[in-house]
């Protein structure tokens, strides 16, 4: 639905399910929003981030694609309660919660969402900054408010104005960026010295494990709890493995190829590769004739900001999820002004963005990870569509509270929160506080940075939820 006389189409659609009438969309038509949200260079910075944890290239290699393709699998499966459901991701998560019970993942969800679209923000104005600073152009104070200023207006309008916008939007980003990503790749390979990334140092069993959860945290995982969002216009007719195959493939086929080129520029130079850290997208512009910058320049911005466009286009609807009431195009201006708050903080007052990144992606990597597990496992067990009515009453049949699901939420992000150390955030020293316990070294052994407490939550949401989540039946 579009509000009548806009000359923009603003989309009135909210938490409320999409009637037949608008589930016109095709499986393959989830290709360009997974893929634009998704072709960003940022995904070349990972081979940086991958190879920090003292992994040699083949590690890193083996590290970056499993986790890429199981995260966005994960997202995959979750987008089929999309086509059965046709609601928000954050509202058909209502059957494992209950309606009221499932306001605490709503929240993290709002939260993950918001910070989400705030990094891509940030790295998009630092990268526009470092950009025109090489083409001396002044890349100071002045540039980056004028960066942040437009790449805000940007997405804002487009979370605002919702789905349809963003469908044409990112099928837009898509061609753009893909063809100039490709071009940065061509102008570059010469940077690529073999024997350099051949000769690093292999790292142990529990640094290739941090480093792929690292990688999940980053990629898919940031997303499952929105991949319904898009899938819900779709008809339940619609097979599921189309819905899990286009998505997947979607969304991991530019980070696949851009992480295997990231891993082999960050291991030809480690001066690279530390600039990284401090600027991830702006420090990939040293290795770029100056005539490629403002093409470069477009392809960053253009990336960064087809996913924060998803993010506030979700953001705003978990808003919604967590009981505030107002209009979903409102929520997602809100969002935006806390987005660009958010920004400026990073931009201008933050000393090291690495570590809060990191920091802020396994943190909420841990509940998000064990909301997954259980709506997967509820999700495995339902096999008709839900009851369209009862997602939104207390008395139905998904409960007001279940008590079983919110509980393990809680525990499996208190388990998760104790096997994983944030070294790089000193606001964060307090986790990791099992790992003594059950035997694994202490905050400063060997296992510490492998980050286990992704997996384990993931695993303890999905195992101990199965058992007990209704099995088929109308509307279960």
């Amino acid at each position: 639905m579009t509000k009548a006389g806009s000359t923009v189409a603003v989309e009135e659609n909210g938490l409320n399910v999409i009637s037949e009438a608008e589930r016109t969309a095709r499986p393959a038509g989830l290709f360009w929003p997974w893929f634009g949200a998704n072709v960003s260079v940022l995904g070349l910075s990972y081979g940086s981030f991958t190879l920090a944890f003292g992994l040699s290239f083949w590690q890193a290699l083996a590290a970056g694609v499993v986790g890429i393709l199981f995260s966005f699998l994960l997202c995959g499966l979750v987008a089929v309660a999309g086509k059965r459901g046709s609601a928000p991701t954050m509202v058909l998560s209502r059957a494992a919660f209950g309606v009221r019970g499932n306001r605490l993942p709503s929240a993290v969800s709002w939260v993950l969402t918001v910070g989400w679209e705030t990094v891509l923000v940030t790295l998009a104005t630092l990268a526009t900054a470092t950009v025109f600073d090489r083409l001396g152009w002044g890349g100071g104070t002045g540039t980056k408010v004028a960066a942040l200023v437009a790449v805000s207006v940007l997405t804002v309008a487009a979370g605002v104005a919702g789905y349809g916008l963003i469908m044409r939007l990112q099928t837009v980003i898509t061609v753009v960026t893909g063809v100039l990503t490709l071009a940065y790749v061509g102008l570059v390979a010469d940077e690529i010295r073999w024997e350099r990334v051949s000769a690093l140092p292999s790292g142990s069993a529990q640094e290739v494990l941090g480093a792929l959860v690292f990688v999940m945290t980053g990629f898919g995982l940031g997303w499952v709890n929105t991949a319904a969002d898009y899938s819900r216009y779709l008809p339940r007719r619609t097979h599921g493995r189309a819905v899990v195959g286009w998505t997947t493939f979607g969304a991991s086929a530019a980070p696949l190829v851009l992480l295997v080129f990231g891993l082999l520029l960050a291991g030809s130079s480690p001066g690279l590769s530390a600039a990284v850290a401090a600027d991830p997208i702006g420090a990939l512009t040293t290795l770029l004739p100056l005539w490629f910058l403002v093409p470069f320049a477009v392809v960053a911005v253009l990336g960064l900001i087809g996913g924060a466009v998803l993010d506030i286009y979700s953001s705003g609807l978990a808003m919604l999820a967590v009981g505030v009431r107002v209009p979903r195009y409102v929520a997602a201006a809100i969002d935006g002004a806390l987005m660009i708050a958010g920004t400026v903080a990073l931009v201008f007052f933050a000393d090291d963005f690495l570590g809060a990144f990191m920091g802020f992606l396994t943190t909420l990597g841990v509940p998000i990870a064990a909301w997954c597990g259980i709506v997967l496992a509820d999700l495995a067990r339902r096999s008709r569509p839900y009851d369209d009515a009862d997602l939104f009453r207390r008395e139905g049949r998904y409960g007001d509270v279940r008590a079983l699901p919110v509980t393990l939420l809680a525990c499996a992000t208190a388990v998760g929160w104790g096997l994983v150390t944030n070294s790089g955030a000193s606001w964060l020293t307090w986790q990791g506080y099992l790992l003594d316990p059950v035997g694994l070294g202490g905050r400063t052994g060997t296992w510490a940075a492998a980050n286990l407490g992704v997996l384990a939550a993931l695993a303890l949401g999905f195992l101990a939820t199965l058992p007990f989540s209704p099995r088929g039946g109308p509307g279960r």
